[in-house]
């Protein structure tokens, strides 16, 4: 599971904000005051994927008794200012998926544009409804189903996404990726 969880952060990073698809630089058109740099960084920091989704809510998502969350490896990449967590959940020591919160500190950007350079980079990728910001599901050479959404919290761009198998559809991720959503 490492290897995926890796894989996947690594995969996240790349997929938001690489190849000139970056977040856009202009501000958030947002009428709420900006709060000052040093709680911007501290409320996205404090995003712990394990703690946004906790293995229960994933056992109950997905049927299975008695998921284990264990924290994955960190993933910062100084190429595009990305710094991720990742939150693996196993049942019985095999892979049921994996959390990854990726913020991206100093930047500015929306988080509808985010998800769009994920479709855009994502044959076949779909939209997925329900999202106020927008989010997209897709299958990555059958071999894992990824959703992927953005927000801004404390007015860093964050990108939440689960990934797990391939048979996953978008109807068992999103309410995954909504509970990761509104605990930010």
């Amino acid at each position: 599971m490492r290897t995926l969880a890796v894989a996947f952060v690594a995969f996240a990073l790349l997929t938001a904000c690489s190849s000139g698809d970056e977040p856009s630089k202009t501000p958030s058109s947002s009428a709420a005051p900006k709060p000052a740099p040093s709680s911007t960084n501290a409320a996205a920091a404090s995003l712990d994927p394990c703690k946004l989704l906790p293995a229960e809510a994933v056992s109950k998502a997905l049927f299975l008794d008695n998921l284990k969350a264990v924290p994955g490896p960190a993933q910062d990449t100084t190429a595009n200012g990305g710094k991720a967590r990742s939150c693996e959940y196993q049942h019985d020591g095999k892979a049921a998926g994996a959390l990854a919160v990726t913020r991206y500190e100093g930047k500015q950007g929306k988080p509808a544009e985010m998800v769009a350079s994920i479709k855009k980079a994502k044959p076949g990728a779909q939209d997925v409804p329900g999202f106020p910001d927008g989010a997209v599901y897709y299958v990555d050479g059958q071999k894992t189903a990824t959703l992927a959404s953005a927000e801004l919290v404390g007015g860093t761009p964050v990108l939440i996404n689960y990934t797990g198998p391939a048979k996953m559809t978008p109807e068992q991720l999103a309410p995954l990726v909504k509970q990761a959503l509104a605990a930010g």
